[in-house]
């Protein structure tokens, strides 16, 4: 067992104030001995030896690891740095940028709206947001429609297609990028202004023919904001952060939360980190203008506040006695979506579902994960899954970007499934 856990153990039995600690307002993740679910202590024991490699190596300042199996946390470990240069170990409630985790949380919002009546997901986008009525569609991928031809849409862009990525939005990645990222110069100051200046774009496709990677969780962000007639931020925190207890998980900080906030690196020479966003004040999630509220990206969070979130996700919507969403609406959600498109990002073996990656065959994906299991990650090397499969939940957080020439996301993946014996 080790430190961290005994750290944790110890804290929950004492009811201390802190990360773990037992709350008249909702009760934490409780915890058990790895043997108690069916895995093996000495072989979890193995993640943090690894990780250790990546901070000891400079690829990495710091990593916070956890996993939660049967409903009970049985890893969970700080290690390294949240800032190098000032000297800051890695706290258990250390916050950090989670990018893309936005995703799920985002569309989930969406679905408690679904749950209440106010659409279907077949709904043309436009009935909710006009701007996408008369959307075109390049020929040739060309966002500034400068070379080859502008047709209509074959059928209307769909709600199910913002959530699954199939809508065929110019984005980051594919097509004309350059001119992509120039419609947002200068940056929107709202989501509608986002959503109307990505709405004025070609889309790369046909709605609903291939799977791309885009901002399309940006409008599912602000289709719950014209449907509700709340601010996203506003919205989640009702409908999902305060029921379950996500206390640390926001859009932008109050600066006395700074120093909570990691430090951001990014690969320099020999790919050793180099400091990009100091953990500060001056930090943009501290001191930006909090009225741009990014469904597909915007959201700071705690491992805590994660696992959280994910376990009542795998328990079918609830946690602790609140339900934001029904078993079946969840279910929904973790299916796949899309058919047998090629999923770039992701990879070979996956799917998508309403939010969520799928892993739909393992030997094609070469993964770990049992076949159902739902995953995202972030920009700033972050990730999670949920594997109803195995009743498992696991977080990994660090705040490294770009991350492609490390393995740490996957290499935590294969520890963990490891350390699984029954």
């Amino acid at each position: 067992m080790t430190n961290s856990l005994f750290r944790l153990i110890n804290t929950a039995l004492a009811l201390a104030a802190g990360l773990f600690s037992i709350t008249v307002s909702a009760a934490e993740i409780p915890v058990a001995t790895p043997e108690s679910v069916g895995m093996s202590a000495p072989r979890l024991a193995r993640i943090e030896t690894a990780m250790q490699r990546y901070i000891d190596e400079d690829l990495t300042p710091g990593v916070i690891t956890a996993i939660v199996r049967k409903g009970k946390l049985v890893h969970f470990s700080a290690q390294g740095d949240m800032d190098v240069e000032q000297a800051k170990p890695m706290r258990e409630d250390t916050i950090f940028r989670i990018a893309s985790m936005t995703k799920p949380i985002t569309s989930t919002a969406l679905m408690i709206l679904w749950e209440e009546g106010h659409f279907q997901l077949r709904d043309p986008v436009a009935k909710f947001i006009p701007a996408f009525a008369d959307v075109k569609v390049s020929t040739t991928s060309d966002v500034s429609g400068l070379t080859g031809k502008l047709v209509s849409p074959e059928r209307p862009i769909q709600i199910r297609d913002m959530l699954t990525h199939t809508a065929g939005l110019a984005n980051n990645y594919i097509g004309n990028v350059d001119a992509y990222r120039n419609a947002f110069d200068p940056a929107p100051k709202d989501n509608a202004e986002l959503v109307q200046k990505l709405a004025k774009l070609p889309l790369n496709y046909q709605p609903g023919s291939e799977w791309q990677y885009s901002a399309a969780t940006d409008v599912v962000g602000h289709l719950v904001e014209v449907i509700s007639g709340q601010s996203l931020d506003e919205f989640l925190q009702e409908r999902i952060f305060t029921p379950l207890d996500m206390r640390d998980t926001h859009f932008y900080l109050e600066k006395q939360d700074a120093p909570r906030l990691a430090a951001q690196y990014r690969p320099g020479r020999s790919n050793k980190i180099v400091i990009q966003d100091p953990g500060s004040v001056e930090s943009r999630w501290i001191s930006g203008p909090k009225t741009l509220f990014r469904g597909a990206g915007g959201l700071v969070s705690t491992a805590r506040d994660y696992m959280r979130f994910q376990l009542a996700m795998l328990r079918g919507g609830t946690l602790d006695g609140a339900r934001i969403l029904a078993p079946s609406t969840v279910g929904l959600m973790l299916e796949n979506h899309t058919a047998d498109l090629d999923l770039w990002l992701p990879g070979p073996g996956t799917g998508f579902g309403l939010g969520y990656g799928v892993v739909v065959d393992r030997g094609d994906a070469a993964t770990p994960l049992s076949e159902g299991a739902a995953f995202w990650g972030g920009a700033y090397c972050t990730l999670s899954w949920i594997d109803p499969e195995q009743d498992l939940v696991a977080v990994i957080m660090t705040q490294v970007r770009p991350y492609t020439h490390i393995n740490i996301r996957q290499d935590f993946q294969v520890l963990t499934y490891q350390a699984i014996l029954n």
